[in-house]
């Protein structure tokens, strides 16, 4: 028998890989090549690999202008913002929201009438100065009156407004006398007889004016007449009668002892026009010019009482 042979031939572990092992090794590597270029590419990590000698060096820092590091600027930041739409409907036709606008337009407040009925209107008048005390314990008020008895001769309420300090309408109601009316004097007054059908009794109208009137101070043209016709004297202290303001009457070139009616010094301070026409006075129109005439000489006015309160507190108009 001939002799057989056996060879055996031990290889090192490089000759002892499969073509498919290296293949993944060659796989992986490509892999690892991608990602740090990628990192690379996008500006990812600090360090950079070096794939001949497998270590990694440290990245040079960026260039210097003129001792500092000079960065790429960072994309500037949105200030757009976009707020999701209400889903809550407002049923105010007014804005509480304050303007951020340097010229803020004029403020607007939702008043309530004893009646329940809501009002809203806004004031813009350039003559107005700021307030010496609280808005909210200010009212105008003005009345008209229709005649009774003999020839009309007995003054009868029947209607009543009173406005804030803003000119907003707090309480407007058509009013029906205690005694029958025998003189509408609708010229001057502007009532008509179905005006008091269905108006509100006079001493009902008289508990709701009076509580809206408490506390506060009150402001009226002649107001003296208007506390009549209501059986009711005020304070003192805290009522202002524009018809005896001496410094109304010199801003608009009277005498300052003058009794000027409203419709004059609306004219001349302001230059409108009020109480025209043949349909008659409206109560909520002279409230308003009322309002807009004591904030004309409010601040001194107020002054010159806080100087004098001896007189301040014995004068029953607020008048010195």
């Amino acid at each position: 028998m001939s002799d057989i042979i056996i060879n055996l031939c031990v290889d090192s572990p490089a000759q002892t890989r499969t073509p498919g092992a290296n293949r993944k090794r060659r796989n992986k590597r490509s892999r690892k090549k991608m990602q740090y270029s990628e990192r690379a590419r996008f500006g990812e990590g600090k360090n950079k690999y070096n794939h001949r000698t497998g270590q990694s060096r440290q990245a040079p820092p960026p260039p210097r202008h003129n001792g500092a590091i000079r960065n790429h600027p960072a994309p500037p930041a949105s200030t757009e913002t976009h707020s999701p739409p209400s889903s809550i409907a407002s049923t105010s036709h007014c804005s509480s929201r304050p303007s951020t606008s340097a010229h803020s337009p004029p403020s607007s407040t939702v008043t309530v009438n004893a009646g329940g009925t809501t009002h809203c209107s806004s004031s813009s008048n350039s003559h107005t100065q700021t307030p010496t005390g609280i808005p909210t314990k200010y009212l105008a008020i003005d009345c008209e009156m229709v005649g009774s008895g003999p020839k009309g001769s007995i003054n009868q309420l029947a209607r009543c407004s009173i406005v804030s300090y803003e000119g907003d309408v707090v309480y407007d109601k058509f009013i029906k006398p205690s005694m029958p009316v025998t003189d509408y004097r609708t010229r001057w007054s502007g009532i008509r007889r179905s005006d008091l059908v269905n108006a509100t009794p006079y001493a009902e109208a008289r508990k709701e004016i009076l509580r809206l009137l408490m506390g506060k101070v009150v402001i009226g043209h002649a107001i003296h007449n208007d506390f009549k016709v209501l059986g009711y004297s005020h304070p003192g202290s805290q009522t202002r009668d524009t018809s005896r303001i001496p410094l109304l009457n010199q801003k608009a070139g009277f005498p300052a002892n003058e009794c000027a009616s409203l419709k004059r010094l609306t004219k001349a301070i302001f230059n409108r026009e009020i109480q025209t026409g043949r349909k008659g006075h409206s109560s909520v129109e002279d409230a308003r010019a009322t309002m807009e005439l004591y904030k004309v000489v409010e601040q001194e006015w107020e002054r010159q009482l806080a100087s004098k309160p001896q007189a301040h507190k014995t004068d029953k108009h607020g008048i010195n």
